[in-house]
């Protein structure tokens, strides 16, 4: 039995580690930190949790709780997480860390987007945590920077043309939605109810901080320099994304070339569905669930690509996610814990 450990319990993310761990046969949660609720049940802060875990909350410094668990989640924003991550590694212990800080390995990059980085060295030895392009590593390594929950919809959704090269990399147009879960727990008035309901807008243009992030792994893919137009947009939904990515073709193709293509290289991913033709990705067959939906069409008419992936951002997005590469790094089944169906309706 895995003893596991989630720093930041009571955010949305931690929230959902919980709800797909207390259904996990080899890990039993022996700490769950949250200032705000130090001393309260998790089933009292999360409701949704009642029966399924005791877990008191607790707030002690990492020199404390280091020895409670064997594997971290650290589900703490970016610069908490680089002053935790490093002291987590040298008392031995493995962490799948969900914040941003460890996933852009070049240092002036992140500080150029975020803040000065702290914990630099790490910055190389950190793996990437999207186990459908970075598996070996994953398994190999004690940090894993779980991926944000726009770049895996977008990756995912681009790495089969990247990989054989049929697209114009300078043509690479992103568009995504998103559920105002994504935003966090926290107080905020551009999530309240009547700041979101009935309306649909974009926001960060031009400046989201997942771009750099989306770029990194796209130019590995590529192998080149990779540049996107990415625009993020709200819409009135607790939970999902749908991305929308557009490419001009280098060649002549047709359908089944790129079915073809996709079906390569994703036959064998437990989590990556294809779509079949006539269906579209769409949140409400996601939602819950750790699977990507993907469904490509080639334009004749314009010669473009036009690629849609469906995630859910809680899941998939982040806590799903997580526990896929925990379950890489522990040696378990990569499977195990996450295979449930879609929540629907």
């Amino acid at each position: 039995m895995i003893r596991v450990g989630i720093v930041g319990a009571s955010g949305y993310t931690g929230a959902e580690l919980v709800r797909i761990l207390v259904n996990h046969p080899e890990v039993e949660i022996t700490l769950a930190t949250s200032r705000q609720y130090a001393g309260k049940p998790l089933a009292q802060v999360f409701p949704h949790l009642t029966g399924r875990t005791n877990v008191v909350c607790q707030d002690l410094p990492v020199e404390e709780y280091a020895a409670m668990a064997d594997l971290f989640f650290t589900a703490v924003p970016h610069q908490t997480a680089m002053a935790l991550v490093p002291k987590l590694l040298a008392a031995g212990k493995k962490v799948v860390d969900l914040s941003a800080d460890f996933r852009i390995h070049d240092a002036a990059v992140y500080e150029a987007w975020y803040q000065p980085h702290t914990a630099a060295e790490l910055l190389a030895t950190a793996v990437y945590g999207l186990p459908e392009l970075h598996r070996a590593a994953i398994r190999a390594t004690k940090l894993v920077a779980n991926p944000g929950c726009y770049p895996t919809s977008v990756i995912l959704g681009l790495a089969p043309l990247l990989k054989a090269g049929l697209i114009d990399t300078e043509t690479l147009v992103v568009d995504s939605k998103s559920g105002t879960s994504g935003a966090g727990r926290g107080a905020a008035v551009g999530a309240l109810f009547c700041e979101v309901a009935d309306g649909f807008r974009a926001y960060k243009v031009a400046e989201h901080r997942h771009t750099p992030e989306i770029e990194q792994e796209l130019s590995k893919l590529a192998g080149k320099p990779v540049v996107i137009s990415f625009t993020p947009h709200l819409v009135p939904m607790s939970r999902g994304i749908l991305s929308t990515i557009y490419a001009k073709a280098t060649k002549a193709l047709n359908q089944a070339e790129v079915d073809a293509l996709y079906l390569e290289i994703y036959r064998h991913e437990p989590f990556v569905r294809l779509l079949p033709p006539g269906v579209l990705p769409a949140t409400q067959y996601v939602r819950g669930s750790n699977f990507c939906d993907i469904a490509v069409r080639f334009d004749k008419r314009t010669g473009r690509v036009i690629v849609l992936s469906a995630i859910d951002n809680l899941v998939k997005g982040a806590a799903g996610q997580a526990v896929q590469n925990m379950n890489l790094i522990c040696g378990l089944p990569e499977g195990q814990g996450l295979n449930v169906m879609p929540l629907f309706p």
